[in-house]
């Protein structure tokens, strides 16, 4: 028995009634209009019938995928960041259609500067992504393990800052940044774990400090005493710890500038807060 498309008593949505090699199929088209209920129609059976011969890995979609795997647990606004641009991409293809070509072309549609990004770039907002949804999709029969090269990231010199020229540093910068580049410097965080940092994770009798990483796993960082007393000079102890100059709004003949509750949030897909200071 194939679908038809029929009508339910006290509603105005149309729906597909039928079965489809054994699969009794009662679903919503999600319109009211006969020729998009009558192509969705045709459009799910041959979705059921190619199912049911060569299995559900032969239907499901990337959308599909996503949907699913952002409904399995909490991501990161980063993460989700990316997928959706992903999504824009790939959207109904089918996972078993995206392979190294595929990517290829998702490099050049996505990125900015296209296959030109760095690999490191290729890799972060395109490449992992794309690869864990269908990880997550191979687990569960949809698709095969994926297999994808990985672009070469160019190794870069890590250069460190001698004890003068930190103290350089720190001293060319804006007061009201300085308690922070000690904070980095005297603990190795990284910026966006200082940015985020709140007065209810920080002890300072004990020294210590928890900041928090991308997948909300706490990280403890002992404080040196130099970052003690650099923490101490700020006046105040609720909120965020480091917070950025602001223009004061105009009050009257008043202007200036004031200490802002706290730094623009980016999700953690952006930098350059600090970059004026």
């Amino acid at each position: 028995m194939s679908l038809k498309v029929v009508t339910r008593k006290g509603g105005a949505a149309l729906y597909i009634r039928g079965t489809v090699r054994g699969q009794s199929v009662f679903e919503s088209t999600g319109t009211t209009d006969a020729e998009q209920a009558e192509a969705y129609r045709a459009k799910r059976e041959a979705e059921l019938w190619t199912q049911s011969v060569y299995g559900k890995r032969a239907v499901v979609t990337f959308a599909h995928a996503v949907a699913a795997y952002l409904e399995a647990e909490d991501r990161t606004e980063t993460t989700r960041t990316h997928l959706h641009k992903l999504l824009l991409h790939f959207g109904t293809t089918r996972l078993d259609h995206i392979g190294q070509q595929e990517l290829d072309d998702a490099y050049k549609a996505i990125l900015t500067k296209g296959a030109h990004a760095s690999g490191a770039t290729k890799i972060r907002a395109v490449l992992t992504p794309l690869r864990a949804v269908l990880e997550f999709a191979a687990i569960r029969g949809w698709c095969s393990k994926p297999a994808f090269a990985r672009p070469k990231v160019r190794q870069v010199r890590m250069q460190f800052l001698r004890p003068a020229e930190a103290t350089a540093l720190v001293e060319a910068a804006a007061p009201h940044i300085q308690p922070l580049l000690v904070f980095l410097i005297g603990t190795g965080a990284r910026m966006s774990e200082a940015l985020e940092l709140d007065w209810k994770d920080v002890d300072l009798r004990g020294m210590r400090a928890v900041v928090w990483q991308k997948q909300d796993d706490e990280r403890h960082i002992d404080l040196p005493p130099i970052v003690v007393q650099a923490l101490e000079s700020l006046e105040w102890r609720a909120g965020r710890v480091f917070r950025p100059l602001r223009s004061r709004k105009p009050r009257g003949a008043l202007r200036g500038k004031e200490i802002g509750e706290a730094y623009h949030d980016t999700g953690r897909t952006g930098g350059g807060q600090i970059k004026t200071a």
